[in-house]
């Protein structure tokens, strides 16, 4: 006897499917996406109304379900119910009717509100005769003919699909572990940069948050100069990494100038404070020489006067020491400031070696900084941080999807006009997303609160900042009147924000 043409039809169609189903299985990496993927075809293949995936969780040794049509995440132990039974006998179930079954849990039909008449359970086996999980079909009813049991047909199409689900559920799992692995890798590194520079706590992911909300408005612009920028998920991950890793290279400059919040660092402020109580004894000292030398008829007057001149003396010495704190804040120096502290260094005291300045030359170059807290030296070296964060990501073997991450950290200190470092890139050179990440990373150094070195600037005085920047063509004004209009920083920051 022949077989049904439209029979022999259908079935081609469906083996056909199968083909096409495992080329997009293939090429689907995502976990949920390939699970959705499965589904739809597990109904179309078998006529079923329904369909869901078990997986099975071999260290706790249960089976959940990620998709379970119109409920949420199912859970239970791996030798329980219908699935339970193919997980252990690894072989096709078919149920003509589910409730006549003593193995089958009405409790999720109860609690979903649907009703599971003809069920069709097949193992997902591995290459290694293995369980990945459980594919069950749910109510035959194909089209145009009575709903009646699963067939043989259903059984052959569904162990064959379910051969496909396993090997492509067994790589999305691999793809999802290595991604978890990736992923700690990189939190471990932001908290290897920030266990460096604590003063800098929360500054990659707040900029990594920034980019990629800038790059997601980008994304959706449909006039303009962007409006042909699109990113795909793998690009915006790119980007993600890149920002939470730009400056991963702090992790090579000495931590004192790394977290230097004055002009002096602290073992110069001390040699200084410890001169000056030296030259208060010193004072102090010569007065009472004085006073023994003057000792006779007549002392109590030429002592008042020792002890007022020594007073003069001490508070003039506690005035200029007043003036050198001032000068050490990372802040500009009042008018006549350098002159002074010229002044101060000539002063000398005396030693039992000789006379000394009150000041070095080292120490006045340091307290003579304009603005800011580093010196020419110090400032050189925290700008070497670029240099070593593209060192040490080149090293690292990006997939061909983010292999662009080096490149992208590495301008993030590069102006438009070509005066930013360390390559002195101009616009051209410089990609789009390395352009966001630098306006997300002026913004965030700007309002941010945890540096000991500054105050945290109010948004609107950040945003003044960040146009001068983009009208002296240093950033792009493009996407700064995108960041700027969209509100991404109040999205993003929400709280962080010192002001509005």
């Amino acid at each position: 006897m022949t077989d049904d043409p439209q029979r022999l039809q259908r079935r081609v169609k469906k083996l056909e499917a199968i083909l096409d189903v495992a080329k997009a299985m293939a090429a689907q990496r995502e976990l949920d996406g390939l699970l959705a993927l499965i589904v739809d075809h597990i109904r179309k293949v078998t006529d079923a109304e329904r369909a869901t995936i078990f997986l099975l969780d071999k260290e706790k040794q249960e089976l959940w379900s990620k998709i379970a049509q119109d409920s949420a995440e199912i859970r239970f132990p791996a030798d329980q119910g219908i699935a339970g039974h193919v997980v252990a006998s690894k072989a096709i179930l078919n149920i003509p009717d589910a409730y006549e079954d003593a193995r089958f849990n009405a409790a999720f039909d109860k609690a979903s509100g649907y009703r599971t008449r003809e069920l069709l359970a097949a193992p997902m086996l591995s290459t290694q005769n293995e369980i990945v999980g459980v594919v069950e079909a749910l109510n035959h009813t194909p089209e145009g003919r009575p709903r009646s049991p699963f067939g043989r047909e259903e059984e052959e199409l569904l162990l064959a699909l379910a051969g496909q689900a396993a090997s492509a559920i067994e790589n999305a799992l691999l793809y999802r572990e290595i991604n978890l692995l990736f992923e700690g890798f990189i939190k471990a590194s932001v908290v290897a940069i920030e266990s460096r520079d604590p003063t800098t706590s929360g500054h990659s992911e707040r900029v990594a948050a920034l980019s990629c909300g800038l790059a997601s408005i980008v994304d959706r612009v449909d006039t303009g100069p962007f409006s042909a920028v699109h990113f795909s998920a793998e690009q915006m991950k790119e980007l993600r990494y890149a920002s939470l890793l730009h400056d991963f290279g702090k992790v090579g400059v000495r931590e004192h100038v790394l977290i230097k919040a004055e002009k002096l660092y602290p073992f110069e402020k001390a040699a200084i404070e410890n001169r000056f109580q030296f030259i208060r004894r010193t004072i102090e000292k010569e007065a009472l020489e004085r006073k023994l030398a003057s000792a006779g008829a007549g002392q109590e007057k030429r002592w008042a006067e020792i002890d007022a001149e020594t007073a003069k003396r001490l508070a003039e010495l506690d005035e200029i020491f007043k003036f050198l704190l001032a000068c050490n804040a990372p802040t500009v120096l009042p008018q006549g400031g350098f002159d002074r502290l010229k002044e101060i260094a000539a002063k000398r005291y005396e030693t039992p070696g000789g006379p000394q300045p009150f000041l070095t030359e080292a120490e006045v170059a340091s307290l003579s900084i304009p603005k800011g807290s580093l010196t020419e030296q110090d400032r050189k070296e925290i700008e070497s941080h670029v240099t070593h964060t593209y060192r040490f990501l080149s090293a690292i073997p990006w997939t061909r999807n983010l292999k662009g991450v080096p490149d992208i950290a590495h301008g993030h200190h590069e102006k438009l006009d070509g005066a930013g470092y360390p390559r002195a890139l101009a616009a051209p050179a410089i990609a789009i997303q390395t352009r966001m990440m630098t306006i997300s990373d002026i913004f965030d150094a700007l309002t941010a609160s945890d540096r000991p070195y500054k105050k945290a600037l109010p948004v609107p005085k950040a945003l003044d900042i960040l146009k001068m920047e983009a009208k002296d063509q240093k950033i792009d004004s493009g996407l700064l009147e995108l960041f700027i209009d969209s509100k991404i920083y109040e999205k993003v920051l929400g709280g962080h924000l010192s002001g509005k």
